[in-house]
């Protein structure tokens, strides 16, 4: 999960990196206060790269507020994600002249001059970089905006987000729901599963997937629905040959 901005970042060994091996994990913070962030002086280091201490996590916690992250040292994936995206920031900002010259169809390509095969794209989309932090922020707000929980990984949150337009936003949902009679909400205490699998949050996560899968089934049958109506809309409505005398083709 992390590989994208250890490449961005020249990281040595961007898919070998493993976040739950201890020793990984504080090599890595290590390099990027050496290598990347800088936001101590030198001498002020000492507690960071003392790895083997006992007091290393309180150094790691006060370098992670001193920087502004907003996870705990006990959210590992979330907080190396946070400080790798910082790292990319500050990256961006040593080249942003150099960085802002690069063009889409360059990326990847031995002569920066030569145009892409098949012409360049016009979807605006592709000029995008999904790592701005600005681009990050957006996505966090749109996450709160539609009561979205949040998450470390920006792209996954974006996928809910899209999901969430497409099933209650869209010109086609809101069509529906407003054809649909609207009932009293059901929660997850008042349904009843069926069987009990002895842990409260296994239930309730068999809760939930029963309700996904009545949601499948009830699409399904709607996606039916409108095939027999097209297929009736065709077989209902046969021609009159008046030499045969009779109806049919």
């Amino acid at each position: 999960m992390f590989q994208r901005k250890l490449l961005a970042l020249n990281h040595h060994q961007p898919q070998k990196f493993n976040s739950s091996d201890e020793n990984e994990f504080r090599s890595m913070i290590v390099w990027l206060e050496d290598q990347k962030v800088r936001h101590y002086k030198i001498e002020d280091r000492a507690g960071l790269r003392n790895t083997s201490s006992s007091d290393w996590p309180k150094a790691l916690e006060n370098y992670a507020n001193d920087l502004g992250c907003p996870y705990p040292i006990s959210e590992r994936n979330p907080m190396i994600d946070w400080l790798l995206g910082y790292a990319v920031r500050l990256e961006y900002g040593d080249d942003a002249e150099k960085l802002r010259s690069v063009k889409p169809h360059t990326l990847g390509s031995s002569d920066g001059n030569k145009p892409p095969q098949g012409g360049a794209s016009s979807n605006p989309l592709d000029a995008l970089d999904f790592e701005d932090p600005d681009f990050k922020a957006g996505v966090t707000s749109l996450a709160m905006m539609l009561q979205i929980p949040p998450y470390h990984d920006h792209l996954e949150q974006l996928k809910a987000i899209c999901i969430v337009v497409k099933e209650k936003l869209s010109i086609e949902a809101l069509d529906r729901a407003g054809k649909e009679q609207q009932g009293e909400p059901a929660t997850l205490e008042t349904l009843n599963l069926g069987f009990d699998t002895g842990d409260y949050i296994i239930n309730e996560a068999a809760k939930i997937l029963r309700l996904l899968h009545i949601r499948d089934l009830r699409e399904l049958q709607s996606s039916i629905n409108q095939a027999i109506v097209a297929v009736q809309t065709i077989t209902a409505n046969p021609k009159t040959d008046s030499r045969l005398g009779k109806v049919g083709r």
